[in-house]
């Protein structure tokens, strides 16, 4: 059993264990369009940060992030992910799905931006997301049938 919730400033600490994007600062995460959210276990103790963009369009970089925001946002991006405990990087993605499509109705698609590497392809494509589109420094992913 684990607990989602957002991350507040009392675990801005939890950036500096990017592994994907840790030039990205806090400040980025969380402003406007952006959520970033943590699993816990049920003792307490963190299990995986996830980090998610609302878009209108795909994005194919992060900078992208910026100049897809709108107040028609229909896309979730997520751009980041790292887990502290095996599974649970499967588990915070599933539960944020979950958790977007009660607190936000107007998103329809959940797309990653994610590095290109095979263990991002691994880990996407074994979790039913299908290959969206190769970009120059990212790849997306799709997950249809969340």
């Amino acid at each position: 059993m684990y607990q989602l919730m957002n991350v507040t400033k009392e675990y801005e600490f939890v950036v500096k264990d990017d592994p994907v994007r840790p030039e990205l600062n806090y400040e980025f995460r969380t402003s406007s369009g952006r959520e970033m959210l943590l699993l816990k276990d049920v003792e307490g103790e963190l299990a995986a940060v996830i980090c998610v963009g609302y878009t209108d369009d795909i994005p194919k970089s992060v900078n992208d992030l910026n100049k897809l925001q709108s107040s028609q946002n229909n896309v979730a991006v997520f751009y980041t992910v790292w887990s502290y405990k095996r599974g649970a990087g499967r588990q915070i993605v599933f539960d944020v799905v979950d958790y977007i499509k009660k607190t936000r109705e107007s998103i329809n698609r959940f797309v990653t931006l994610s590095p290109k590497t095979e263990m991002a392809r691994k880990f996407h494509l074994g979790n039913g997301a299908i290959v969206l589109s190769e970009n120059e420094g990212t790849d997306n992913y799709e997950y249809l049938n969340v």
